[in-house]
Parts: C-alpha cells; sequence; structure tokens
C-alpha cells in the first residue's frame, strides 16, 4: 500500500524523468543503464498462458497440479540498456549481495560499457537502479560519483516502473517456464543464451515503455501502474 507520500514522491520523481527526456529527447534514453537482481531457479512453473490447453467442449476438464519453484535456485545481475545486455553475473551459492560485493559488479560494469558502448562512458550514463540496500550504501554512492555518472531518481516501492522489473525479468522467467534444468550450470547458460540473444528491439522497446509509464504515474497521481 502507497502512502500519500510514497506517491508524492513517485510523480516528482516521473516529473523528473519526462522532463529530462522533454530536453535531450533519443539522447537521454540511449544514455541509461539499468540492472538489478532476480532470482532464477532450476525449476520454474508454467505461467498460466504457456499452461493453456486445446480441448473438446465434451472433454473432460483437465487437471491442474499445484507447483512450488524448485529450492534450487541462483541469484543473477543484469545490467542492461536500449541496445542490449551488458553485464550478467550471478552470485556464488551460499553468498549474499553486500555494498562491497556491488561493488566489484559496477565495477565490472564500468568495464563492461568502456568495452560494448564505446564513447558512452566519456559521453554520459544516466544510471537506473532501485533501492535496495547495497545500491545505496555510501560506499556505493561514492563510487558512482566518482565514476561521474548521473543518477535517475527512483523512488522505493515501485517495481512498476523499474525497466527490469516490469519488461526484462518478467520475459526471462516466461521463457525458463517449464524447464527443469539439473545443475547450476545448464540453468546459468540458458539465461545468459536468452538475454544474449534477445534482439535488439526488445531491449529498446523496454527503455521506451519509462516514458509512458512515468506518465501514466503522473496521470495516476502516484499510484501503482496495473499494466
Amino acid at each position: 500500500m502507497l502512502t500519500e507520500d510514497h506517491k508524492r514522491q513517485r510523480v516528482e520523481a516521473a516529473r523528473e524523468f519526462l522532463q529530462a527526456y522533454e530536453t535531450d529527447g533519443e539522447d537521454f534514453l540511449d544514455s541509461i543503464v539499468t540492472g538489478d537482481e532476480t532470482w532464477v531457479h532450476y525449476t520454474t512453473p508454467e505461467t498460466k498462458q504457456q499452461s493453456r490447453q486445446w480441448k473438446h467442449p465434451e472433454s473432460p476438464k483437465p487437471r491442474k497440479f499445484r507447483q512450488t519453484l524448485s529450492v534450487g535456485k541462483i541469484m543473477a545481475s543484469v545490467f542492461w540498456d536500449r541496445n542490449g545486455l551488458l553485464l550478467c553475473e550471478f552470485m556464488p551459492a551460499g553468498t549474499t549481495i553486500n555494498a562491497d560485493r556491488y561493488c566489484v559488479t559496477l565495477k565490472n560494469l564500468r568495464r563492461a560499457i568502456q568495452n560494448r558502448r564505446r564513447g558512452m562512458l566519456t559521453k554520459r550514463v544516466r544510471f537506473h537502479q532501485d533501492n535496495a540496500r547495497p545500491h545505496i550504501a555510501r560506499i556505493t554512492t561514492d563510487l558512482i560519483n566518482k565514476f561521474g555518472w548521473d543518477t535517475v531518481t527512483h523512488q522505493p516501492y515501485s517495481p512498476d516502473i523499474a525497466p527490469s522489473d516490469y519488461h526484462l525479468f518478467p520475459e526471462l522467467k516466461k521463457h525458463l517456464g517449464g524447464t527443469h534444468f539439473r545443475t547450476g550450470g545448464e540453468l546459468k547458460e540458458e539465461v545468459l543464451s536468452y538475454l544474449r540473444g534477445a534482439a535488439g528491439e526488445f531491449y529498446d522497446s523496454g527503455i521506451k515503455k519509462m516514458v509512458h509509464r512515468m506518465q501514466k504515474c503522473i496521470d495516476l497521481n502516484g499510484d501503482y501502474i496495473e499494466k
């Protein structure tokens, strides 16, 4: 449940985003680098759409069994821009993301941008992330400032305006749906294959949707965007 203060902050952030877009246009979207973490499971159930079946009107109703996620899972850190994947890292088993580990990932991200997006570091990077603790720790913000990156304001409790949450991760989970992986290596390979193989238009549309969603956030007076 969003409080009135949360809604106000969301509207302010959306207006700030749209003002920058109005000023710089496509150059603004070109400069955005976004990313987040997500769990990927050894077994991911099919979505409702994937499990639909064609049947005759007189056929018995198909039996459906409740599925649960496999206990085996790996955390993936994924960063991307409108042109495609920049970096995907997997956390070693038994470890968690803290500020120190996240800073190592950001250094790897900077190296990936340097190698894959020639000139982007010297031109401008606008970095978008959510408000998880490792992301906003002092050591993290100091490193981002050292890089000279600008940040795109993102308010708490707002996955509906975070591109990884509303665009990339749902499609990744849909792709993995109904598949069982025997090893972590198989799972990692499939995740990387999907992310690297996705068309540029897929990533581009995810960034473009930010404009529409920010405007919708304003139109809804900060309420949560369902679709």
